[in-house]
């Protein structure tokens, strides 16, 4: 993190105490694994520390994620209070597509979504409006991505959350299509090309350093920014759902190495596979005007905005050398803009942002079992 600036940690966020405590996690249910054989079913354990947990069962192969929006609804809940502006159906979208954004990863494509709404008192649903509007906007990416909301958990929980806020979170399982194997990372090498399919602006990571910076604004969210919107609307911008694009690229046999999903961490994520690889990047898309913004005010220096924000790069798409263009035709035939940005060299296992002058270290991203 910049030295200068705020730090996602002052916004209550450390990510080394956290990814310690997800290895840890990792190694105990390692030890779970072999039960899975009693019911018929193999995990994966090469899944372990990947945006999905994969396993067989019956002659398929099926994946799981649990995934949770973060902080982003408080802030749709003050633009709300102060701007009088419902974004609620934005911040379930994005929460759905938060989940199968990771779920697709691992090459598979989600079959049902169940929801986790937690609210800090029962009366959050007084406001039938906000309601509304929340449970549209999970429908409404549901069917986008073509599964079933199959359910979900309401719990009140006073005294936990705030009760004038929601917490918005949910499980998805898919399936792997039939005759293929999950992408895992296990054909990654050298001389692979990396494409990066562009975000829509903050998606569901860095809201909270973002509310710390509209905190310190006059007039917070209602802040215009250059373009002419308002930081607050600017920041509920939902999420692009990546899935359409995996199932084409996948209908197609494109051939993909490894997906990574560019949210927490931001581009050290480039290097979520744990091999002794170098990912360098030559091309970057432009990033969005409300992340530039955060990162003036915040006063991040490069290294600082790019493992904190997706600064425009919503998700890597890692395959074969020669196949990154048609991937960038068929993520424009889908309305989504990609860029072939670099590839992947012998060396140790870092992240080269070229553009930038900006380059991270192995170490500066564990989420493995083994490095815990």
């Amino acid at each position: 993190m910049s030295e200068t600036g705020d730090s996602y940690r002052a916004a209550g966020v450390d990510y080394d105490a956290l990814d310690a405590g997800k290895r840890l996690a990792m190694v105990k249910a390692l030890s779970t694994s072999p039960l899975l054989a009693a019911r018929g079913g193999e995990a994966l354990d090469a899944s372990r520390g990947e945006p999905a947990f994969v396993f067989e069962l019956d002659g398929r192969t099926f994946a799981f994620v649990v995934e949770g929006l973060g902080t982003k609804s408080i802030v749709a809940r003050q633009v709300l209070e102060r701007q009088g502006i419902n974004r609620f159906a934005d911040v379930a979208y994005d929460t759905v597509a938060a989940i199968l954004n990771d779920l697709c990863c691992v090459g598979a494509l989600p079959l049902v979504v169940n929801a986790y709404f937690a609210t800090g008192a029962s009366e959050w649903y007084g406001e039938p409006e906000r309601a509304a509007a929340l449970l549209e906007g999970w429908r409404q990416a549901c069917a986008d991505a073509g599964c079933v909301w199959g359910g979900g958990e309401s719990p009140s929980l006073p005294g936990l959350l705030d009760e004038r806020d929601i917490e918005l979170a949910g499980a998805a399982v898919g399936a792997v299509p039939a005759g293929r194997a999950p992408i895992l990372g296990s054909e990654l090498q050298a001389g692979d090309e990396i494409v990066i399919v562009a975000s829509s602006g903050l998606h569901a990571n860095g809201a909270s350093l973002a509310r710390l910076v509209a905190g310190r604004l006059e007039d917070g969210y209602a802040t215009v920014l250059q373009s002419g919107t308002t930081l607050g609307e600017a920041l509920l911008e939902p999420s692009i759902m990546y899935v359409s694009l995996v199932q084409a690229l996948l209908e197609r046999d494109a051939p993909l190495t490894y997906i990574s999903h560019v949210t927490g961490h931001g581009l050290l994520k480039l290097m979520r596979p744990a091999k002794p690889l170098t990912y360098r990047i030559s091309k970057l898309p432009e990033a969005p005007e409300v992340l530039s913004f955060l990162v003036a005010q915040a006063g991040l220096d490069p290294h600082a905005a790019h493992s904190t924000f997706n600064m425009g790069s919503g998700y890597a798409l890692y395959c074969a050398p020669g196949a990154g263009e048609a991937i960038v035709e068929v993520a424009a035939g889908l309305g989504l803009s990609a860029l072939l940005a670099g590839r992947v060299e012998e060396g140790p296992r870092q992240v080269v942002l070229e553009p930038l002058g900006v380059h991270y270290a192995g170490d500066e991203l564990e989420l493995s079992a083994g490095q815990a």
